[in-house]
């Protein structure tokens, strides 16, 4: 059975959705002057950097999950499972498999000859991109590690997904809505989030590499199943949204200050246990919401701007990393003023993007590769 209930068009959506993978560019671009590990890293390190790029982690992976849940339950309102499986196949896996053989490659290499390898060229170090799981080996899907584990949420919670689509009357979703309508939207979300925070974080540190990356992976699985529940419920969550944003933002921006403050004033190793996480968890829903309720507000309309931007964006993430990698493997051992690589690696990297987008979309077979329809 199908259902249109949610055959609905959301620009704000598309909007967050480039403005965060806009963001994505520059956050990479600030991994080259942080001191946090980077495949590349600058001669001269900007501690300054820290705080904005720990401010944008506090939610842009989190809300691109909650996005991605959203445009999920949007495409199966007009797909059988069949159909939607084989979109997923073709959207996420085929470039998933040409970027680990084509687009990831090269990061390896610059990283290798920085360290020392000595290949005497691209074609030689190649074979040996095979030997061995990264960062041991050379072998990595890098920053593609989103398509696997979007891949897999959405094949394996597709049973869950379908139900809740042929039977949009169910007493969860009922509860759901009557939970937003009476304010209980936030412990509904926050709890399970706590829940990953103090039992799954302590243990498994950020790996992307899917098996043993348990924490990340039960917390973007909470984000995508959100999404796809709150569009299951759209008229009631939107209202909610309307309601809760400028709250949502003033938590978001409490909690915030509160987890920065806690990393200058004395504590001891229990509290830090103790607060931190519930903090850190609360905080990444509040934002969440409050920028879905800002986009919601300010940006639910279309422009020529935004449909150029939404075809673009997914090209643009398989291939910015590349060539951004590249361009500071020339610039790394250069003495210039931070602000002034960081804006023209920025520029290398958005316009070399933009190229590659041009290019693609219209050689068919390439444009399959990364993930759109072929345009002449």
């Amino acid at each position: 059975m199908k259902t249109t209930t949610t055959s609905i068009r959301r620009y704000d959506l598309d909007w967050i959705r480039v403005i965060v993978f806009g963001l994505l560019i520059l956050y990479h671009v600030g991994m080259f002057f942080v001191p946090w590990d980077f495949h590349i890293k600058n001669e001269t390190i900007a501690d300054w950097l820290v705080w904005p790029m720990s401010f944008l982690n506090r939610w842009r992976l989190p809300i691109l999950f909650l996005i991605s849940g959203m445009g999920t339950r949007m495409a199966l309102s007009s797909r059988s499972p069949r159909e939607f499986l084989g979109e997923r196949t073709v959207r996420l896996f085929i470039p998933l498999v040409f970027g680990i053989l084509v687009v990831v490659p090269p990061q390896v290499y610059v990283e290798r000859q920085v360290a020392g390898a000595g290949y005497e060229s691209y074609w030689q170090f190649y074979p040996h991109f095979f030997e061995g799981i990264y960062p041991s080996g050379n072998f990595s899907w890098h920053h593609l590690w989103f398509l696997p584990y979007l891949l897999v949420y959405s094949i394996f919670l597709s049973p869950l997904l379908i139900y809740l689509r042929n039977h949009p009357d169910n007493s969860f979703l009922v509860t759901v809505q009557r939970w937003m309508v009476d304010g209980r939207i936030w412990i509904a979300m926050a709890v399970p989030l706590v829940l990953a925070e103090y039992a799954l974080r302590p243990y498994f540190p950020a790996t992307r590499n899917l098996v043993w990356d348990w924490y990340h992976f039960a917390q973007y699985l909470l984000m995508f199943v959100y999404g796809f529940i709150f569009i299951s419920v759209h008229k009631v969550f939107w209202n909610t949204l309307d309601r809760i944003g400028i709250k949502a933002l003033a938590i978001g921006m409490v909690t915030f200050t509160l987890l920065v403050l806690s990393r200058f004033l004395p504590m001891s190793l229990q509290g830090a246990q103790l607060v931190g996480p519930l903090l850190e968890a609360v905080n990444t829903g509040a934002w969440c919401l409050a920028i879905l309720a800002m986009g919601s507000r300010y940006l639910n309309r279309p422009s020529s701007v935004l449909a150029y931007c939404n075809s673009a964006v997914y090209p643009c993430y398989i291939a910015h990393q590349t060539i951004l990698i590249i361009a500071a493997y020339w610039t790394y051992d250069l003495q210039w003023p931070v602000m002034i690589k960081f804006l023209l690696l920025s520029a290398i990297t958005l316009m070399g993007s933009l190229l590659t987008f041009e290019i693609v979309r219209r050689i068919p077979l390439l444009s399959i590769c990364f993930g759109i329809r072929a345009h002449q």
